[in-house]
């Protein structure tokens, strides 16, 4: 078995700080959007992607846009981010478990934001992101990749997602999918979304988790 987990939403309650930063920086730039707005159009996107969408709104944002807002993201992260509640106690139930991380934040911040939050030794270099891919979620690639890196068959995969892309991007590689709803950003109406998606399971309590595989 390998267990394959997103970072934002998942590791990490970051989607809340990350997508008011977000909203506050594409505002300041003339694409008027709120918090949950962002959430709701941008969930699971790369910034890039995220970008691209605006730009074909019409909306011309400065080449650094993205070096910019992660030097935002890093302030708000260095003083709010946490991690998901009961993960660390979960990784530790989990440490028997071949495990990784398949995210399409860049390396940078994931890195930075499983060091930030103590969770970063639970999976040494075992990080991928899809900046490193062809195609990001909801494509395969990202999870094709973990599961080469690791080692391991794609049936014998569990991933841990938070987002419809994810979801839909880990079955298209032929695996295991548990939705997560469990992290600040998220209310229980949305494991419809996730379950439309092609979510196995859905569960909001990450302590049960060990369980569950």
């Amino acid at each position: 078995m390998l267990l394959i987990f997103d970072c934002d939403g998942v590791l990490v309650d970051s989607e809340v700080i990350s997508n008011r930063v977000l909203a506050a920086h594409l505002s300041r730039h003339g694409y008027p959007v709120t918090s949950i707005e962002c959430r709701d159009q941008f969930l699971g996107r790369t910034i890039p992607g995220v970008i691209d969408l605006v730009k074909a709104e019409g909306i011309d944002l400065p080449d650094n846009f993205e070096a910019t807002l992660r030097d935002k993201d890093i302030k708000a992260f260095a003083e709010e981010l946490k991690p998901v509640m009961g993960m660390q106690a979960t990784l530790e139930r989990l440490q028997h478990i071949p495990k990784c991380v398949a995210s399409s934040g860049s390396p940078e911040k994931i890195r930075t934001n499983l060091q930030t939050t103590g969770l970063l030794g639970y999976f040494d270099s075992n990080l991928f992101s899809g900046r490193d891919v062809a195609q990001s979620k909801p494509a395969p690639d990202l999870f094709y990749m973990a599961a080469d890196r690791m080692g391991a068959q794609t049936g014998a995969c569990t991933v841990i997602e938070d987002t419809a892309l994810g979801v839909e991007g880990a079955k298209r590689a032929g695996m295991r999918v548990f939705g997560f709803i469990g992290a600040s950003h998220r209310v229980p109406e949305d494991a419809s979304v996730l379950w439309q998606a092609g979510a196995d399971l859905i569960f909001s309590d990450m302590t049960q988790l060990p369980e569950l595989i």
